[in-house]
């Protein structure tokens, strides 16, 4: 059963994931599994290609209180630059793929002890699944204009 939902989810998220990499350049609108499974996150995040701080606020948009989160698949956890890491989260020496990135959301603190980041965890396997393909798609690799 947990297979058949993760299909699921893969299916939604592969079709979210290209209405937001087929919208037109700026802020995309994002479809509703991945908007809500992203809610959390741009309170403090943006995931906008060269967003930072209040000047993200939109549909990618955010605070800046976090880092920006644009091409986050392969990103060296602590790496962005201008952003002031916790010294656990900059000596953690993570790289972000599915499964650090799956685990850290899942419980932050049992990851990285001492971080930052003011979130207990996701506990619902279909919200994580579309926040993963997300946040690791191949879409938010690529700068925009």
């Amino acid at each position: 059963m947990r297979d058949v939902r993760l299909l699921i989810g893969a299916l939604v998220v592969t079709a979210a994931t290209t209405a937001v990499a087929t919208a037109a350049p700026g802020p995309a609108p994002m479809t509703w599994p991945v908007a809500k499974a992203f809610e959390r996150c741009v309170a403090c995040h943006s995931a906008q290609a060269g967003v930072a701080g209040a000047t993200g606020a939109g549909a990618l948009g955010g605070a800046g209180v976090g880092p920006n989160l644009h091409s986050l698949a392969g990103r060296r956890a602590g790496s962005v630059l201008g952003f002031r890491y916790s010294g656990p989260m900059a000596r953690s020496g993570l790289t972000w793929n599915a499964a650090t990135l799956g685990q850290f959301l899942r419980d932050p603190q049992a990851l990285v002890p001492g971080n930052r980041m003011a979130f207990s965890g996701l506990d619902d396997e279909n919200e994580l699944t579309t926040l993963l393909a997300f946040l690791l798609a191949p879409e938010l690799e690529t700068k925009t204009p």
